[in-house]
């Protein structure tokens, strides 16, 4: 894999991840734009414990362009866009409309003498994962996926280094139904400067579960165990890693794609396991579109260690998920889920499992 960076006309930086070592990506970005916005602000929530951003530029992001304008088309003689070769591989830059910035002007001011508030200092980066507009994940060829699980790889070692970084987290989102405002294939990653609250919450129970039972050992791994063994047939297995429907799952159809060998995030996998999730996660993307004959709007969430601490107990793993419960049903988080927290599933795991593996 070649790795080729440029810096875009207003100073973000631009990534080529190409799988031809004689690609040649010297190609200028040609637009005259203005200067980035400043990093969001965050304010403490101090009754739950929270951080959130306040971001009010991202009002202005580009929102679900036709195709003959998509900002993640390579760039052609009549229309410039973010990516200024005219073909690519997997590219990663700097969002133009980011959540979260190194580019820090000056201490917000005090809210209220109970909010605390600083600069929103991270990084959000897009993830095109094909030059073709029609494409989807699914449809990339292995050796494609393998490519873009390098250059997550090498985007979370590097946004692991910058200042305040706290944690990385990579994702998709796929399907107007999900929220996504650019058709394109593509995924984002998150440099957060705090350790997220679904993370501290899965830290939390692995850590409980380690002092209840004195081992080190992932409460993840033996909850995926168990689940497999008591419902045969729930998972699929290859020689470095397994995707199963977790007992408890929270979303209509939620499957989970994890190595067998406890790792600490994307970096650290070996070669051999970075090559078997490709056919692995593939099959299951597949299944998920087969489910109802038509596109599975979805969220594909890397659940990472944090970059700094406890990362004997952040086991890496990737979490799928739809909203989609039925071909003309979508689940929406209403009154328990968005108010309390405590999700209320339509499907049964066990019949999920089953409808997937009929696919």
């Amino acid at each position: 894999m070649k790795r080729t960076t440029i810096e875009l006309a207003d100073g973000r930086e631009l990534v080529y991840f190409d799988e031809r070592d004689d690609a040649v990506r010297d190609q200028p970005d040609r637009r005259e734009l203005p200067p980035p916005p400043p990093a969001s602000q965050l304010r403490y929530d101090p009754l739950a414990d929270e951080w959130v951003a306040v971001a009010v530029h991202r009002q202005t992001r580009t929102f679900l362009p036709p195709a003959d304008q998509c900002p993640l088309c390579p760039s052609t003689a009549d229309r410039l866009s973010e990516i200024p070769a005219p073909d690519y591989d997997v590219a990663v830059f700097e969002n133009r409309f980011p959540s979260l910035s190194q580019r820090v002007a000056d201490e917000p001011a005090e809210i209220t003498p109970f909010t605390p508030v600083r600069p929103g200092r991270g990084r959000c980066e897009v993830v095109c994962f094909t030059d073709d507009h029609n494409a989807s994940f699914a449809s990339l060829p292995p050796r494609r996926v393998r490519t873009v699980l390098d250059a997550l790889a090498d985007r979370t070692t590097a946004l692991g280094e910058l200042p305040g970084v706290e944690q990385v987290f990579c994702f998709e989102n796929r399907g107007v139904e999900i929220g996504v405002t650019l058709h394109h294939p593509h995924g984002q990653i998150y440099a957060y400067p705090f350790v997220t609250p679904r993370t501290r919450a899965l830290l939390g129970a692995a850590r409980r579960q380690r002092g209840a039972h004195r081992r080190r050992q992932p409460l993840r791994r033996r909850a995926r165990r168990r689940a497999g063994r008591r419902r045969p047939g729930w998972s699929r297995r290859t020689s470095t890693g397994r995707a199963y429907v977790p007992a408890a799952a929270r979303w209509p159809f939620e499957v989970h794609v994890a190595p067998h060998r406890p790792v600490p995030d994307i970096p650290a996998l070996s070669d051999a396991e970075r090559d078997a999730f490709g056919p692995l996660y593939l099959d299951v993307l597949r299944r998920f579109d087969g489910l109802f004959d038509m596109p599975m709007p979805y969220i594909a969430a890397w659940h990472q260690a944090p970059v700094r601490i406890d990362r004997e107990l952040g086991h890496l793993h990737l979490q799928l998920f739809s909203i989609r419960r039925a071909k003309d049903k979508l689940k929406y988080l209403a009154g328990s889920e968005s108010g309390m927290g405590v999700f209320i599933n339509d499907i049964a795991p066990e019949r999920a499992a089953e409808l997937l593996r009929a696919v």
